[in-house]
């Protein structure tokens, strides 16, 4: 990423952000008991939420890079930054839909639940943290098994 970003970069990063929450929040996306009753078949609104949201994106990954040569704020190039498709991504992608289906909330809900007086989401983002927690734990200490020597112990 470069280094030499426009001084607006941080503060529009914020707007969007709140940008976003105010849209889960408006939508009432923020708020658990919608979501599960989304993954328990009674209520598609989330349905098309995500779906509005994945054609906006869609649009704006075909469109942009044609438009601009590179990013307007960062100065970067646009490129496809692909992903190998592993055992870590299914292991992460199943904890992932696990914990959306047992709290009712993904991450980036979760904060918005919280600007709307959802105290009790606190429970959920404590998990998250302690999650995230031990997967930087776990990733680390497997680097350095993987990079040490064999015969250093």
């Amino acid at each position: 990423m470069s280094q030499n970003r426009h001084p607006l970069f941080v503060p529009l990063i914020f707007v969007g952000g709140l940008i976003f929450g105010f849209g889960l929040g408006f939508s009432h996306m923020a708020r658990p008991e919608v979501v599960l009753n989304f993954l328990q078949f009674e209520d598609f609104g989330l349905l098309f939420v995500m779906g509005g949201a994945a054609v906006v994106t869609g649009l704006a990954f075909a469109l942009v890079p044609r438009l601009f040569d590179r990013a307007p704020l960062t100065g970067d190039t646009y490129g496809r930054r692909l992903k190998s498709f592993d055992r870590n991504v299914l292991i992460g992608g199943a904890i992932f839909g696990v914990g959306w289906g047992l709290s009712g909330i993904c991450p980036g809900a979760a904060y918005a639940s919280l600007g709307v007086g959802n105290v009790t989401i606190l429970w959920a983002l404590a998990g998250m943290f302690v999650g995230a927690y031990v997967q930087g734990y776990w990733r680390s200490q497997r680097a350095t098994t993987e990079t040490s020597p064999a015969g250093a112990d």
